[in-house]
Formats: C-alpha cells, structure tokens, sequence
C-alpha cells in the first residue's frame, strides 16, 4: 500500500556514501515528482481533481516554492513516522534533525486544513469533493499531504510501520509479516553478508 505522505516521506535515500540523497533536490525534481504520483493526489482530492491546474514539468516557474513546501512538510511526516515506531529506532536519515513532534502536528493540521473540508454532491451517484480553503495551489496540494498523513496515522496501518534497520537504508515501511525485518529482501540479503563478513573477519 502506498499513500501521498507515505510516497513522499521515500524521497530520501542513501547516498552509498554515508549520506542522505535527496530525490527532491530540485525544483525540477520536485515537480516530477508530483506529476508521478498523479494518483495519489488524485486519491486524496479526488479523481476529478485535473493535477495540471496546479503543476506542469516543464513549467516549475509558476510553482516557486513547491519544492520547498514539500520538504517541509517532509520533515513533518517523517517526524510522525519516526513518533508511530517508536520505542524502536526511527530510520537514520532522521536521527540527527527530527523536528519535534509538537512542531510536527502543527504542520500536518495546519496543511489539511488549508485544503479545506469535503462536501457531498449528488449526480449519477453520490460523490464528495473537497472545498478548499485555499486558492494557492501549493497549499492545496501540500493539503492533500497533511490530509493523506492524517489518514494514514490514524489507521490500522500505523500499527505495522516500521524504520528498516539495515545499515545502509533510511526507508520507513510497512511490516506484511511479523517476521519481516527489512523493507526489501535487497536490504536483509545484504545484511546477511555484511553480518557473515562481520564474522568471519573478527574470528
């Protein structure tokens, strides 16, 4: 399962480095990215919601500070994130610069209610649409991530969110059986070795 908040919080990885590799580091980058998780928008504002009223890829200049709205509110869900798995370690990209969670919810609340309320509409059927708050585009889309946040710390899901423990991961993901340890056979094959390496040499 993925959500908006979810697909958003993946957009930092290891570097292979030692460090952290931002998938949003451009305005560029940040705009691709939304254009790619089309659906997820369109999951929390509705199927009707025409992302290209608010983003194009090839014209980020009338989005100026989408890429840092995104990342702000980044911190906010991974704070959150690194909150629900507690007392077990939060992912390691976050260790060193988790904003608190005090300053975390305040975002989150404060970017879905900009995107406003739902209301109901009768056509065909009965459908909801959202009755934003907001004329600026960036609110509304940052809304949509607050507003996917909140649904997802609020679910039965939360219960399985887990940090990967791995040494060179900083993923957050959701545990599908209670033996599962790493957020991809990738991550604990490597462990493996690194662990039978670890021994092998310190013998």
């Amino acid at each position: 399962m993925t959500t908006l908040a979810f697909a958003l919080a993946a957009t930092v990885k290891h570097d292979g480095h030692g460090g952290i590799a931002d998938l949003l580091s451009t305005p560029e980058e940040a705009a691709a990215w939304l254009t790619d998780h089309e659906q997820l928008v369109a999951q929390v504002l509705g199927a009707e919601s025409g992302l290209g009223r608010f983003v194009h890829p090839n014209r980020t200049e009338t989005l100026p500070n989408l890429r840092e709205e995104l990342v702000r509110i980044r911190g906010a869900v991974r704070a959150l994130f690194a909150r629900a798995v507690a007392p077990g370690e939060p992912s390691k990209a976050d260790v060193s610069r988790l904003m608190s969670v005090e300053d975390a919810l305040r975002m989150v609340n404060r970017a879905a209610d900009r995107l406003g309320t739902t209301h109901l509409e009768w056509a065909e059927e009965p459908s909801v649409r959202w009755m934003y708050r907001s004329e600026d585009p960036v609110a509304v889309l940052v809304g949509a991530v607050g507003r996917s946040a909140i649904d997802f710390l609020v679910s039965p899901d939360r219960a399985r969110l887990r940090a990967c423990p791995a040494a060179r991961c900083v993923k957050y993901f959701l545990q599908d059986d209670p033996r599962q340890t790493w957020c991809s056979p990738a991550c604990g094959n490597r462990e493996r070795v690194n662990r039978h390496y670890r021994k092998r040499t310190s013998g």
